[in-house]
């Protein structure tokens, strides 16, 4: 079993920036494809960022490239997700998610939400007009 518990979320103006957090607990001896996705209210969770298992490699959903940056830090089991010049659109619980899988990659693969085992319970961002 694995544990996520993400943090960093908030209230900010539009054009602000965010640094959320996701810390890894449990079954961690392995690294793991990590993800980054929100939900707004009354839509679907969807795909924000995802990074590959050893960091090498990182994908950004087109809404967020150039302003967000998923990273993560295996030797402290965390991943992060760097959000600059963040508009009301952004409001969402942003969700963090590990993939058990050693096996699979890819952006298509690490761009569903069916692809994860386990998620965090979420972090709010609020981006006001």
């Amino acid at each position: 079993q694995v544990q996520l518990v993400e943090s960093g979320g908030g209230l900010v103006q539009a054009g602000g920036s965010l640094k959320l957090s996701c810390v890894a607990s449990g079954r961690t001896e392995r690294n793991y494809n990590m993800g980054w996705f929100r939900q707004a209210p009354g839509q679907e969770r969807e795909f924000v960022a995802a990074v590959s298992r050893n960091g090498g490699r990182t994908y950004h959903a087109d809404s967020v490239k150039g302003r967000f940056t998923i990273s993560k830090d295996n030797a402290k089991n965390m991943v992060y997700l760097q959000m600059n010049g963040l508009k009301p659109d952004d409001t969402a619980n942003y969700y963090c998610a590990l993939d058990d899988s050693q096996w699979f990659s890819g952006s298509e693969y690490l761009a569903q939400v069916r692809t994860y085992k386990y998620w965090g319970q979420g972090t709010q961002v609020t981006v006001s007009s």
